[in-house]
C-alpha cells in the first residue's frame, strides 16, 4: 500500500510536470540571425571572432536562457564552435543579441579555403548551416537552425 504523503508528493511532481510540457506545446522556434562578426585574439593554431547573433522570439511569452551553443557548418563540415554562458531573455515578440566567442581551427581554415579555390576555378558562393542551443527553462533547452549562402567578396570571385 502506498504512503498517502508519498502519493500526494508524486501527484503534486506529475501536475507540475504536466504544465510545463503544456506551455511547450504550440511554441515557435525562435529565429537566428547573424548579426555581427568581430576579430578576437586567439591562441596557437587558432582562429577567434566574436560572432554577435540576433535572437528573435515569434512567441506570446518570454524566453529565458542561461547559456548558448553554437556550431557553423560551411559546405557541409564543420568550421566553427563556440560557447557562452551568457544570461538573458528574449521578450515575448521581441529579439536579443547575444554575443558568442567563436573558435576556428587553422586545419579547418585551411581546408575550407583549399575547397574554395577546389577544381582550378574559384567559388564565390559557399552554403553554410548555423545550428545551435539556448539553454534554460523547459526540458533540454530551445534549439536554432539558420542556413544560407555566404557571398565572397568579389577578390575570390570568378574572372568574368
Amino acid at each position: 500500500m502506498l504512503n498517502p504523503r508519498i502519493a500526494a508528493a508524486a501527484t503534486v511532481v506529475l501536475v507540475a510536470l504536466l504544465a510545463g510540457c503544456a506551455g511547450l506545446v504550440g511554441r515557435e522556434p525562435v529565429e537566428v540571425i547573424v548579426a555581427g562578426i568581430e576579430p578576437i585574439e586567439g591562441q596557437g593554431m587558432e582562429a577567434r571572432m566574436l560572432v554577435k547573433l540576433r535572437v528573435q522570439n515569434p512567441n506570446d511569452q518570454p524566453i529565458g536562457y542561461n547559456g548558448v551553443f553554437v556550431r557553423l557548418d560551411v559546405d557541409g563540415r564543420r568550421f566553427a564552435t563556440g560557447v557562452s554562458g551568457e544570461s538573458g531573455t528574449v521578450p515575448r515578440y521581441g529579439e536579443a543579441v547575444i554575443g558568442i566567442p567563436m573558435s576556428v581551427s587553422m586545419f579547418d581554415l585551411a581546408r575550407h579555403a583549399m575547397g574554395a579555390f577546389g577544381g582550378g576555378r574559384p567559388r564565390d558562393r559557399l552554403g553554410y548551416e548555423l545550428t545551435g542551443k539556448l539553454e534554460g527553462e523547459g526540458f533540454g533547452g530551445m534549439r536554432f537552425r539558420s542556413s544560407g549562402e555566404l557571398n565572397l567578396p568579389a577578390v575570390m570571385g570568378s574572372t568574368r
